[in-house]
């Protein structure tokens, strides 16, 4: 007798091109097989019945903020990870701009110590780049990684000196590990508050050019060919950054990229509408732009979808586009989002689920978003046909700001399993025991 049957599921495991009807078996907290539908399923201690459902790698969001330590009136470690499990992801990876800033391993510990007492999704920790993300002078990063950072980054504030941008990929790549840049000359952005263009000088607003991005991720291209390191883009948002970012790809430089659902679905007239909860870094662009980060997507140029999870209280986004900070929850919305995509035929089913699973496991070099045999038991169930309508005042999140409230949506996660155990369920009588 095994430990849990997950039956009669579409199945689908992007890692092996896997698109079928199956049974997953599950024992001892990893998965023994995924058996054809009509085969003789062993006995369990506990069975989902899965008809109708989609059966995936657990979800993988290799961008959040989960504020805690010191941020914890905007999220906590076990909000932040309610939030991911509702939202069907298994494993977060948590940026390093918390305060402290995550840049000990001592800090680092302390955030697995967190997320394993809170048991409900893994949280990867993200060490900073540079001591108090000032970009001045590299942290230790082999005793971070020792510690359990899963790559480096400084995100929110780029690296604006390039012989230390340089230094960290020698570093990082020395121990197999990616530099995320956060891809902005804040020369050229000029403390602006939204896309440079039409939009802001009809608001009034200062804006903030696509150059600043592009200039960035061309330099740190650049770098990554010079060094043979992986550098890893977060959260692209403008088709020459996109172009850029291909041509490297294309010269055989391991630079990955991921996009947010936010830059391939809204555009800067969004900011007219929503105001401070529209207010992001980078910031919503053109909808050419738009246009390109979807075609980045469909020709696999950018390998992950990542919801660049942001809380603010509401107190903050209530003081108006110049001081207000920048950032959205998407924990909570990011799967419907992305099944958008597929209902636009930007991407197919299982393409989709690669962007939330092996793409972004593949770009932290982890050992997750797997369905076969051996594979640790972290498992997403998804009601593909779920409709449903945002509102904020339900998230599992502390904090509600998103520009995505009172939208319909479809497509919704059902179930989660870490390491087999069913950890968040909305299965209606489907889970038995």
């Amino acid at each position: 007798m095994i430990d849990l049957v997950i039956s009669g599921g579409r199945v689908l495991d992007p890692a092996r091109d896997l698109d079928r009807v199956a049974h997953v078996l599950i024992d001892g907290g990893c998965v023994v097989d995924v058996q054809a539908d009509g085969a003789d399923v062993p006995s369990a201690r506990a069975r989902i019945d899965a008809a109708g459902l989609w059966v995936t790698p657990g979800l993988i969001d290799m961008h959040v903020h989960l504020r805690e330590p010191g941020g914890e009136h905007k999220e906590t470690i076990a909000t932040g990870t309610a939030a991911a499990v509702a939202g069907g992801f298994t494993t977060v990876a948590a940026m390093a701009n918390t305060s402290p800033v995550n840049d000990d391993p001592e800090i680092t510990r302390w955030m697995i110590g967190r997320a394993e007492a809170a048991g409900l999704a893994r949280v990867l920790p993200i060490a900073a780049v540079t001591k108090g993300l000032a970009g001045e002078t590299l942290t230790d990063f082999a005793a971070l990684r020792a510690a359990g950072a899963v790559a480096f980054s400084d995100d929110g504030m780029p690296i604006m000196d390039p012989d230390i941008m340089r230094r960290a990929l020698v570093e990082a790549r020395r121990l197999n590990a990616a530099v995320i840049t956060h891809a902005e000359d804040r020369t050229l952005a000029c403390g602006g508050v939204m896309h440079a263009g039409a939009v802001a000088d009809r608001l009034g607003l200062r804006g903030m050019p696509g150059s600043a991005e592009t200039a960035m991720v061309t330099r740190d291209c650049a770098l990554a060919a010079e060094t043979g390191a992986h550098v890893h883009v977060a959260h692209i948002s403008t088709a020459t950054a996109v172009a850029a970012v291909r041509a490297a790809q294309a010269a055989r430089t391991h630079v990955t990229a991921e996009a947010t659902p936010h830059h391939f679905t809204l555009d800067a007239e969004a900011v007219a509408q929503y105001g401070t909860l529209a207010k992001m870094n980078p910031p919503l662009r053109t909808d050419a732009d738009v246009a390109a980060v979807r075609a980045g997507l469909a020709d696999g140029t950018l390998a992950a979808i990542a919801s660049d999870h942001a809380p603010h209280h509401a107190d903050e986004k209530a003081r108006g586009m110049a001081e207000a900070p920048f950032g959205i929850v998407g924990l909570e919305t990011t799967l419907a989002l992305v099944l958008a995509l597929v209902d636009a035929h930007v991407l197919s089913v299982l393409a989709a689920i690669r962007a939330l699973t092996i793409g972004p496991a593949t770009a932290l070099g982890i050992a997750a978003g797997r369905l076969g045999a051996g594979s640790i038991a972290d498992v997403t169930l998804i009601d593909p046909d779920k409709r449903w309508t945002v509102d904020p005042a339900r998230f599992r999140s502390l904090s509600r700001n998103t520009p995505f409230g009172g939208m319909a949506m479809r497509g919704k996660a059902v179930a989660v399993c870490l390491g087999g155990r069913v950890v968040d369920a909305d299965l209606d009588g489907r889970f038995t025991r």
